[in-house]
């Protein structure tokens, strides 16, 4: 067993990346693409850095008994198996804004080349053939560029061709007309988009809403001298269709970088002159790769120090702000809390936020309280991405509700839950002083006010004089040290509860016997360590 976290590079990445995991990880390598090699490779890593050659699907992931984290450098998820690995509890984090620069100045490479029969024109000149009136070109200057698809890669694409006098018109049904506007851009349907463009360039994912958009019915409503780029996914442009409106003169020309399938080293397109052909290099440049390989070294880390990562697809946070990050490891153990008081897996779960940090996205408390009440119930390992699950699988009813108004703290989290017999269990925390001290400050109706510990104890009991003592002694007859006690009371002579940490974990038969002493309506303990 390797006493360090195992990574698994699957393919050939920059060398910054290897320099940003740095040295707490051991590093191994395999060829991912073969999968005899991947799947023993991968049985016992912490996690798998991949760019686009090694399929991580249902088959890979199901041999990787350990596998935390799956990191694929780049943009796309095509190789991946999300929701196999979200099944599995395995966090998957892409690079989204790695390659944008990358690809849309490949976009406007292709254009251009498009435009201007570039590299037709160097092979014909290279093999002996000086050809200027065949490789005749036209001007970009005051035509129309209408870009499908007006997202980051959109965005700059169309900046950067405004720069040379192009007018931009753009499809994308998520954009609103005004921000569109700020752009330089003007938004229209699809229809229009396509009758109105001397020139077109996809920036789309591929969905099962984009596949074959631009397909048969599309090309028949393009100018003749239109010219068409598609550096985003293969098959959001119909290939067949394509060849077609090629053939039959209804489409001038193409910039293609991705195909339907890849590697793709035969096609009809490449027998059309006016076709230019790149093999899928949207982000294949040095900085491109450099800054992938880094974003997900730096996600490979902090996944698998067991916390949320913004670039993490299939795990429900957004961006978390600073001032929300030393919460979320309280809000996990007070999750774990109150699965030890209520013993058993909430009908309905509230996640109650209080104070000032709701000026900010707190959804992701919900989802750490929601991984520490399933951390001690279900035998698989529960992380930030299969919690969500174990919750619907169980049928849990669960809400966040957040006030600005945080009567007795600055702020609190509260996790509370209704219980099959209809009643009701509450654990509060909040953190203290600049150094985030974690402490319980209330269970159900009592108020208390204890450091978060390892080995925590609850007692209850009719209060009365001596279980103070009994409970002392019997701890100590157990060699075990009380850290920290607290009783808390609402009435004299009325139930009371008491909260105990412990140096050392207590033993169920320990617990008992106090419980039996005491006479102890409820006695319950949760190990945090």
């Amino acid at each position: 067993m390797s006493p360090k976290p195992v990574v698994l590079i699957a393919e050939e990445l920059s060398p910054a990346t290897v320099d940003a995991l740095g040295p707490d990880f051991e590093i191994r390598h395999c060829n991912g693409a073969d999968r005899a090699e991947l799947i023993p490779a991968i049985a016992d890593v912490d996690a798998i850095l991949v760019r686009s050659a090694t399929k991580v699907d249902a088959e890979a992931i199901a041999a990787a008994r350990k596998l935390k984290v799956v990191a694929r450098a780049g943009v796309g998820l095509d190789n991946v198996d999300v929701p196999a690995a979200t099944q599995a509890g395995v966090m998957v984090v892409n690079a989204p804004t790695s390659n944008i620069v990358t690809a849309a100045e490949l976009a406007c490479g292709l254009l251009i080349a498009t435009a201007r029969n570039i590299p037709q024109a160097d092979t014909a000149l290279k093999n002996g053939e000086w050809k200027r009136s065949k490789y005749t070109g036209v001007e970009l200057s005051e035509k129309t560029l209408g870009v499908v698809g007006l997202g980051r890669i959109g965005a700059l694409v169309a900046q950067r061709m405004s720069a040379f006098g192009m007018k931009i018109v753009a499809y994308d049904p998520y954009v609103r007309p005004a921000l569109a506007a700020q752009m330089g851009v003007k938004l229209l349907s699809l229809d229009e988009l396509l009758e109105v463009s001397d020139f077109i360039t996809v920036h789309l994912p591929k969905t099962p809403e984009t596949l074959g958009l631009i397909g048969e019915e599309a090309l028949h409503k393009v100018q003749p001298h239109v010219r068409i780029v598609n550096a985003a996914r293969g098959g959001i442009v119909d290939e067949q269709a394509l060849f077609n409106a090629l053939k039959e003169g209804r489409v001038a020309g193409a910039g293609l970088d991705v195909y339907a399938q890849e590697p793709c080293t035969d096609s009809p397109l490449f027998q059309f002159d006016q076709v230019v052909c790149t093999p899928h290099l949207g982000a294949s440049t040095d900085e491109a790769q450099e800054k992938a390989g880094i974003a997900v070294a730096r996600s490979v880390r902090l996944a698998l120090a067991g916390e949320l990562v913004p670039d993490a697809v299939n795990v429900q946070s957004g961006v978390i702000a600073e001032d929300i990050r030393p919460w979320l490891p309280l809000a996990e153990k007070l999750g774990r809390i109150f699965t030890a008081l209520a013993g058993e897996v909430a009908v309905r779960l509230d996640v109650e936020v209080y104070g000032e940090i709701i000026q900010h996205d707190v959804k992701v408390l919900e989802l750490s309280a929601l991984k520490g009440v399933f951390q001690d119930v279900v035998e698989d390992t529960v992380s930030y991405v299969n919690a969500p699950l174990f919750a619907q699988e169980r049928g849990v009813e669960l809400r966040l509700t957040t006030s600005s108004k945080s009567p007795d703290h600055r702020n609190m989290v509260t996790v509370r839950g209704t219980l099959a017999d209809g009643e009701e269990a509450s654990v509060s925390g909040t953190l203290v002083g600049p150094k985030h001290i974690q402490k319980i400050v209330s269970v159900g109706k009592y108020d208390i006010d204890v450091p978060v510990a390892d080995h925590i104890v609850f007692l209850r009991y009719t209060d009365r004089p001596g279980v103070v003592g009994t409970v002392g002694r019997i701890l100590g007859e157990s060699g075990l040290n009380i850290a920290g006690m607290q009783v808390s009371r609402l009435d004299e002579g009325g139930e009371a509860l008491v909260v105990l940490t412990i140096d050392n974990e207590v033993p169920t038969d320990v617990r008992s016997e106090i419980a039996q002493e005491i006479g102890a309506t409820s006695a319950r303990s949760v190990n945090l360590d």
